[in-house]
């Protein structure tokens, strides 16, 4: 089973003031991950923004895309919630994810607040080394 660590933004041993969008945001990325932990992949393509969703058409297209290339996230092994920064009109969630493998994978979550709530509109793969400095 796997672990679901909420992390908590820290500053000089302070936690930090965070945007009330923090819970909600975090609770569609990890709903997300129950469904694909479930292989639930049409659940999992409701939490993607509109353009992704026009952009791959289809669960299964969407499916293939993450099992091909985002196998960390299909099954990982650990989740940890890292900073959330606001971008312009956007928010940028960092993840943490350890695989099966033990391996550490740095993502960060682009969420758009669409009607529906928040939705995925994007993740990219971030260098791990350059968090840890």
């Amino acid at each position: 089973m796997r672990n679901i660590i909420l992390g908590l933004t820290l500053a000089l041993g302070m936690a930090t003031s965070l945007p009330a969008q923090e819970a909600d945001i975090q609770a569609t990325i990890t709903r997300q991950l129950d469904a694909f932990q479930a292989d639930d992949f049409v659940g999992a393509f409701e939490f993607a923004s509109p353009n992704i969703q026009r952009l791959f058409q289809s669960p299964e297209n969407f499916r293939r895309m993450v099992t091909q290339g985002y196998p960390m996230v299909w099954r990982p092994a650990e989740v940890r919630y890292l900073e959330l920064e606001q971008q312009g009109g956007t928010y940028a969630q960092r993840v943490r994810i350890t695989d099966q493998q033990g391996r550490v994978h740095v993502l960060e979550y682009r969420m758009l607040e669409t009607g529906a709530g928040w939705r995925i509109n994007g993740v990219q793969f971030l260098d791990s080394a350059e968090l840890n400095a």
